[in-house]
């Protein structure tokens, strides 16, 4: 069963707002994740109806983890999201077999069995251990190797890639601003 988008983002939310101990903002919440700031407070609003997330208005306020929110089950917030619809539709259109097949009762079943699954899964317990603070470190600026130091540590050869693959030969430099002055010249 693939989940919609929607749902996706309703779950990295929750468990990003369970791994953080402050508020954070819709803003933060959409670059620390890479998702669409409109898409994110739509999925927030959802979530507060659920009562996974608390918001708080005004210039301190932004938003955070319900206290009860990590009792709350994956499966809570799929079945929120995803609502109850069949996994196949017979109806349109109008599948002939449908009399006596047996499909979407099986698939049925697996829908209900993969629901059950996610609800032995609490949100708080998506964030322990290893998690959590990979979840805080999205987001934030990773150190970046100088431009001129290649893997090795020595400097690139001239006209080589910092990965040692030569590359386009590097232009001439421009000249100086003194090589352009005009110089007198005969009157």
């Amino acid at each position: 069963m693939k989940l919609n988008r929607s749902t996706d983002m309703a779950l990295r939310i929750a468990m990003l707002a369970a791994a953080n101990p402050r508020r954070m903002t819709v803003d933060e919440l959409s670059d620390q994740l890479d998702l669409p700031r409109n898409h994110v407070a739509k999925v927030v609003q959802r979530l507060q109806r659920l009562g996974v997330l608390v918001t708080i208005r005004g210039r301190s306020g932004g938003v955070a983890f319900a206290e009860g929110g990590g009792d709350a089950t994956v499966g809570h917030v799929v079945r929120a999201f995803e609502g109850d619809d069949e996994v196949v539709s017979c109806d349109e259109p109008a599948c002939s077999l449908r009399a006596a097949c047996r499909l979407r009762g099986e698939l049925r079943r697996a829908r209900d069995a993969f629901l059950a699954v996610l609800d032995g899964v609490t949100l708080g317990g998506l964030v322990d251990g290893p998690t959590g603070p990979v979840l805080l470190a999205l987001g934030l600026p990773h150190p970046r190797p100088a431009p001129d130091a290649s893997p090795s540590g020595e400097p690139p050869s001239s006209g080589a890639s910092p990965s040692g693959v030569p590359g386009p030969p590097r232009p001439a430099a421009p000249p100086s601003a003194v090589g352009r002055l005009a110089r007198p010249g005969p009157v």
